[in-house]
């Protein structure tokens, strides 16, 4: 297979981009820490916030107005920092757990990333997961045949997405420069824009990932029509987003990785191209 001229690295999500199809794993956390609470959140309300560091995330969903609202007539007072550590101390050791049934890679993750080595490129990929979390995430990956060169964590930088600091992390750990010969691919939203931010090539995930939020089982339950309208609607919040190019799933990133360097080759970059 012929190297790619251009690119030199690409960075992938993991939840949602390459394991635990529609990232269902944390949504189904945060809705449980906030039900111990006696506070009910949708999942929808869960996944808002997707793409954060999970600390982050739950702050986050306490300043949504409707579980604000909740939380004052329940506690009579706001939600106060010594709330969301409790919360984040059951977060963890509840995801923990749920990670283990939600560390299959999605169909194609292992031969997507096969093909990008196959093209030259160096593996990165980032998580809002902490360090703990991942480590049986990493192993089971590994066991399905997926393997990233490096793998940083919410710990690995001062603030996670949309700030651009942990793909700055993986262009320093994978020694690739500049900013612009890295792409970047994500599920949520939060992911794209830290690729954006960083100067990366960016590309979104629309039916494995966390804006639609299901199963393969359900994917293939759901009329096509009814499917191809809700992934237009994903796309179009990518593309609103700022994002380069948008997929179904990891399983197309070749072509769109070829397109890239192509647009490279004729002299753009990522801050003055949409292809």
């Amino acid at each position: 297979m012929n190297h790619l001229k251009h690119i030199k690295a690409i960075v992938f999500d993991w939840a949602g981009t390459m394991i635990d199809h529609g990232s269902r794993a944390p949504a189904i956390v945060f809705v449980e820490i906030f039900k111990r609470q006696g506070i009910e959140i949708s999942f929808a309300q869960a996944r808002e916030p997707m793409g954060m560091a999970k600390r982050e995330h739950i702050a986050a969903i306490t300043q949504m107005p409707d579980v604000s609202n909740q939380w004052l007539a329940k506690f009579g007072r706001d939600c106060q920092e010594q709330d969301i550590d409790q919360m984040y101390e059951q977060f963890l050791p509840l995801q923990k757990e749920t990670l283990r049934n939600h560390s299959q890679l999605i169909d194609g993750a292992a031969e997507a990333a096969d093909t990008c080595r196959a093209m030259g490129l160096k593996i990165g990929s980032s998580t809002g997961y902490t360090r703990e979390l991942m480590i049986d995430v990493k192993i089971k990956a590994k066991e399905q045949g997926y393997e990233p060169d490096i793998t940083l964590c919410a710990e690995d930088a001062p603030r996670g997405r949309p700030a651009p600091y942990l793909l700055f992390e993986a262009a320093k750990q994978l020694d690739v420069f500049p900013m612009q010969n890295i792409v970047k691919v994500d599920d949520t939203i939060l992911g794209v824009e830290a690729g954006i931010n960083a100067g990366c090539w960016t590309i979104g995930i629309t039916q494995t990932g966390n804006l639609l939020g299901l199963s393969a089982d359900e994917i293939r339950a759901i009329a096509t029509d009814e499917l191809n309208t809700r992934t237009s609607e994903i796309s179009e919040q990518f593309r609103n987003a700022g994002a380069h190019l948008v997929i179904n799933s990891v399983e197309q990133i070749e072509q769109e990785l070829r397109k890239i360097d192509a647009a490279m080759e004729s002299g753009y970059c990522p801050n003055h191209y949409e292809l």
